[in-house]
């Protein structure tokens, strides 16, 4: 139980974020208006996907230096959840687009380069699907993980910061400036970040657990 405190830790960080994110006061700023809210949900969420991100190419260096199955297994289940969280991400851009730029999706360079960088990790998820042997699909696996983070991060934080964007952080205009975040949202902001990073982590955790059951269980069936 001791070792399970930043799981509860995760529901109350949630939890204040739904709520304070929904009730607290925002700055009332043309254009945005309360779709400000979102940046309590949209901005984590890439905070928590580069974070699991980070972790499935630990493994997958791991895995290269020391092949297991289980650290095969925690770098693709690190992956699978920091693409989920790409998407949802993405998902909640596009909405907030559509209210503040008025389109589900403009031709932006931080939004084309982070659609290209879940389509590399895309790929990932087929390249996987396309080996039946487990070591070599494992090893393959392990090499284009670490290719697709060092093509992903920069079409994600620094090629978007070298041209004119509509998001904050380019084009002049600096990320996290006061016209974006007052120190009344820091206060939701920041636990925001903390608590969808540890859910990140907790659903690879999750997603890890149940394929070492099902890779358990196939290995007892082959006996």
């Amino acid at each position: 139980m001791k070792r399970n405190w930043w799981k509860a830790l995760t529901v109350v960080l949630l939890l204040y974020v739904a709520v304070a994110g929904l009730l607290m006061p925002v700055p009332r700023l043309a254009i945005l208006n309360e779709s400000i809210r979102n940046l309590y949900f949209h901005v984590p969420m890439w905070f928590g996907m580069t974070a699991i991100l980070v972790a499935s190419v630990y493994y997958s260096v791991r895995y290269l230096r020391t092949p297991t199955p289980a650290l095969d297994i925690k770098a693709h289940e690190a992956a699978r959840t920091g693409i989920l969280m790409g998407c949802v991400g993405l998902a909640t851009g596009s909405i907030w687009a559509r209210f503040t730029w008025g389109a589900w999706w403009t031709n932006d360079p931080k939004l084309n380069g982070a659609a290209i960088a879940m389509l590399i990790y895309g790929a990932y998820l087929v390249l996987r699907s396309s080996f039946t042997d487990e070591q070599q699909r494992a090893r393959v696996s392990a090499i284009y993980n670490i290719f697709a983070f060092a093509v992903a991060m920069p079409l994600f934080y620094i090629l978007p910061r070298l041209t004119d964007s509509l998001h904050p952080g380019a084009g002049g205009n600096p990320a996290f400036a006061r016209y974006d975040l007052d120190s009344d949202m820091r206060l939701v902001f920041y636990p925001a970040v903390i608590g969808w990073t540890l859910l990140a982590f907790w659903v690879a955790q999750l997603a890890t657990r149940i394929s070492v059951l099902k890779l358990k269980v196939y290995e007892k069936q082959i006996a």
